[in-house]
């Protein structure tokens, strides 16, 4: 894919992108996932999921790991997720001490892509005060002492080899801080918009794959002496997730034509991921009820595609907080109320 430059294909040309607008990308995410399933289209989109290297990083970090990868010939993995701290971010408890002139590492991380087979990591360390603000982003090669990696097998997209990563005094150094220090969490939140729009026009590509074999299939089966669609319990849910599959892709389309032109659209990012995660899941489930016991078999791709995409409402923030930044934009006034405690669970 890095021969053929079809890895960041947002990234500038002088990153090692393409530079395309993030709705033309989409169009070619979408294909990747149609043809060729999730694997594809996230790897064609990992130069993205770090670009905070490129964007943020010094002239030494982009060189050694964001134009390497952007050309396919390391892979870079994005380490935010810990076992106490999903989804708020300022409870992050891995820690950079400086210790005599040294910068050590300590924590760790969980449901980390590419586990053991990333040469290098984004790995998101408290490094000052408690909160958001105290949370920097550092580039760690992970084949530096003290470092433990463990795959952990999932349900679906079993291709990303996630699991925990384990840092123990790891030293580093201050050139591999990206950006400015305590302002990682600010530099995720730009990059996690991009990612979520384009991550569901990639769900959409897999779904409609499936839809169209399943629309196919209930063409040419023979069942009750005629065709399957005659069925209208077979019938009516296909052509109904054909028109939820064409109007999530339109929404996507808007929002991310919207993220082009420099709109604030963080809420309608994260609702167009809900919103093809959640079609695209109704389709596939469709496509394994409407196959049979063959559906729910490995002879057809529509089980690995459902697993697959099924990761959709937990990755890069689960579908309960899309709407709450959904619910965020809408209610931007509203406060807690004076004394509430915040107790991590």
């Amino acid at each position: 894919m890095g021969d053929a430059g079809w890895l960041g294909l947002t990234l500038p040309p002088e990153h090692g992108g393409r530079g395309l607008p993030l709705r033309r990308a989409a169009v070619a995410l979408q294909e990747f996932g149609y043809r060729g399933g999730t694997a594809f289209a996230k790897l064609s989109l990992q130069p993205e999921f770090s670009s905070v290297i490129a964007t943020q990083g010094s002239d030494a970090l982009r060189s050694r790991f964001a134009l390497p990868l952007a050309r396919g010939e390391i892979l870079v993995g994005n380490q935010i997720t810990e076992p106490r701290a999903g989804s708020d971010l300022s409870l992050l408890s891995t820690q950079v001490e400086g210790k005599g002139g040294r910068l050590l590492l300590s924590g760790t991380k969980s449901q980390a892509a590419f586990a053991a087979d990333a040469q290098a990591a984004i790995v998101y360390a408290r490094s000052g005060r408690a909160g958001a603000t105290g949370v920097s982003a550092y580039v760690v090669p992970q084949d530096l002492p003290g470092i433990e990696r463990r795959v952990v097998e999932d349900l679906g997209e079993r291709w990303m080899r996630r699991g925990t990563v384990t840092y123990t005094s790891v030293e580093i150094s201050p050139d591999q801080l990206v950006g400015e220090e305590g302002r990682g969490l600010d530099y995720l939140k730009v990059e996690l918009t991009h990612e979520r729009a384009l991550l569901g026009a990639i769900y959409l590509g897999v779904a409609r794959a499936s839809w169209e074999e399943t629309v196919r299939e209930a063409g040419d089966r023979v069942v009750f002496d005629g065709p399957l669609s005659d069925q209208e319990a077979v019938a009516f849910p296909l052509v109904e997730d054909g028109t939820r599959l064409a109007a999530a892709w339109l929404y996507t389309e808007r929002v991310l034509d919207r993220l082009d032109h420099g709109d604030r659209a963080d809420d309608a990012a994260a609702m167009s991921k809900w919103f093809a995660t959640e079609v695209a899941l109704t389709t596939l489930d469709h496509a394994i009820q409407f196959h049979g016991g063959r559906g729910y078999s490995k002879d057809l791709p529509h089980e690995q595609r459902w697993r697959d995409v099924r990761s959709g409402a937990l990755a890069h923030g689960t579908s309960e907080v899309m709407h709450r930044v959904a619910a965020r934009r809408r209610w931007p006034k509203a406060r807690r109320p004076a004394g509430r405690s915040r107790t991590p669970s």
